[in-house]
């Protein structure tokens, strides 16, 4: 059985405070789009095989097999339900580290593979529940819909959020931002405006003038690229551009379909239709 976990964006990242347990609070708004990365589980009927057998094609994956997310999603499902051994698949298409949520995709996706593949009978909020184990916007991949994120960026709440007539230029540069690093430049505050009420009731025209991402003040100055390819975005008819989580990717929102792979030859580039079936 097959599944393609798809990328999300993040429309507006404000990051509201530092908690007791290190961990920041933000808001932001989670949209789903059509970049995939594909995911294959088959039952494993070698014997002396392990559990969980993972093999990977595309881009290259950093880490041990025991270290990646559909493992660990693995062996917490095997805690409470009869699993069979499996042999996983993962074809990498999603840039890694760039703020688009693949690595959660994939661990999400693979819950809700195993759950229909093996008619295992685990409720939605089950599902939600084991991915919050495997990392802060693991949940948002179960149920896929465009939500308002809060607190760790693991509490959701759907939007209706209509950007059916718009196109999307995904661009990543071969850069990788630290994250930590990304926060320690931060100093959060409570965003003067509700960034859910101005998605919602704004034109998309006047996106720009309200809605931030508080990562680009510091990562622009770290990487000038980032914040070149923002600006390039805009002088190329982009409607609302923004970097996308900690970067290093960054979207530009067009009114029409755009080809813009040659004005940015040395990035990854995935551009589509932003009528996401969900």
């Amino acid at each position: 059985m097959i599944k393609f976990p798809n990328a999300k964006i993040n429309i507006g990242l404000n990051i509201i405070e530092k908690m007791e347990d290190g961990y920041h609070s933000i808001q932001s708004v989670f949209y789903p789009v059509g970049l995939c990365d594909a995911l294959e589980v088959v039952e494993n009927i070698d014997d002396s095989a392990s559990p969980f057998v993972l093999t990977t094609t595309g881009i290259q994956i950093p880490g041990k097999e025991n270290e990646n997310l559909c493992y660990y999603a693995y062996h917490l499902i095997a805690q409470d339900y009869m699993l069979p051994k499996v042999k996983v698949h993962l074809h990498k298409h999603i840039p890694i580290g760039a703020g688009l949520g693949g690595g959660s995709a994939d661990a999400s996706f693979f819950i809700r593979l195993l759950n229909e593949k093996f008619e295992l009978g685990i409720s939605w909020g089950e599902m939600h529940h084991y991915a919050r184990q495997l990392g802060s916007d693991c949940s948002f991949f179960i149920s896929n819909k465009p939500a308002f994120a809060e607190g760790r960026g693991d509490q959701y709440e759907s939007m209706k959020i209509d950007l059916s007539n718009y196109f999307i230029a995904l661009v990543c540069p071969s850069v990788h931002v630290n994250t930590a690093s990304a926060y320690s430049g931060v100093t959060p505050k409570h965003a003067a405006r509700s960034l859910e009420n101005d998605i919602l009731t704004l034109p998309i025209e006047q996106w720009k003038e309200f809605i931030f991402n508080d990562f680009e003040k510091t990562v622009f100055k770290q990487y000038p690229e980032i914040k070149s390819i923002k600006e390039k975005l805009y002088s190329l008819g982009a409607v609302y551009a923004s970097m996308s989580g900690s970067g290093s990717s960054v979207y530009g929102i067009f009114r029409k379909e755009t080809n813009l792979k040659k004005e940015f030859e040395n990035c990854f580039v995935w551009e589509g239709n932003l009528k996401f079936e969900f």
